[in-house]
């Protein structure tokens, strides 16, 4: 598996991706985000966490503009597998990639701690090495993850299958509970809690480990 890491200004958590990508056993590259085109032989792209451009201007806004953001959305719509976490869901909520929008927590306050996940569908890359129904701990960080969408789209998440993740105990006020969707496709995965910082024993917990280990398994099949 060949994972491409973003890197933006203001990316905090792009070599704790890259090191969780690398325990799954994928040979990671780095990409900065005034690279007009992606490494070859790219399987999947991961938007890490942080605060890119500083979170001016919408958490994300400024991000889904730099040059590379165009090459992910035609990596994505050729089929391709992205994972936006936190700052990097903002990010493919801003290019359209996935729908809806992540507000400001509904306690205005800035959210930092493990929390506890349940895992609502098993048909994805991302979350086939879950057990649906399966409550696992993922750290969360952030002062805007909360989820937003129209009633229509809520609907058509929920009738397709896509809502990834919810909270067991919100955190941010996200519509539905919601942590984490996918694409239509299941190809693409935003999700607010971090399991990149839930990779290794030394974290607390391994719970997050499933997740990357479950795109080497579609990714490099035995």
């Amino acid at each position: 598996m060949h994972a491409g890491v973003i890197e933006f200004p203001g990316s905090n958590c792009d070599r704790d991706l890259a090191v969780a990508f690398e325990a799954a056993g994928a040979r990671v590259s780095r990409i900065w985000h005034k690279d007009t085109s992606l490494p070859a032989g790219l399987d999947v792209i991961g938007i890490p966490g942080g605060f890119s451009f500083g979170d001016y201007l919408r958490c994300g806004a400024i991000a889904a503009r730099s040059p590379i953001s165009r090459a992910i959305v035609d990596f994505a719509n050729a089929g391709g597998y992205v994972i936006g976490i936190c700052n990097g869901f903002q990010v493919l909520t801003e290019t359209g990639l996935l729908p809806g929008a992540l507000m400001r927590n509904a306690g205005l306050k800035f959210v930092c701690k493990p929390v506890g996940l349940k895992v609502v569908t098993a048909d994805s890359a991302f979350t086939s090495r879950y057990e649906p129904g399966a409550e696992i701990t993922i750290p969360v960080a952030h002062h805007d993850g909360n989820y937003t969408a129209d009633s229509e789209t809520l609907a058509r998440l929920r009738g397709e299958g896509r809502i990834a993740f919810t909270y067991v105990e919100n955190p941010n006020g996200s519509l539905a509970d919601i942590a984490g969707i996918l694409s239509e496709n299941r190809r693409v995965l935003g999700m607010m809690p971090h399991p990149e910082r839930a990779a290794d024993p030394a974290h607390g917990g391994t719970d997050g480990l499933a997740l990357f280990k479950g795109l080497e398994a579609v990714l490099e099949p035995a």
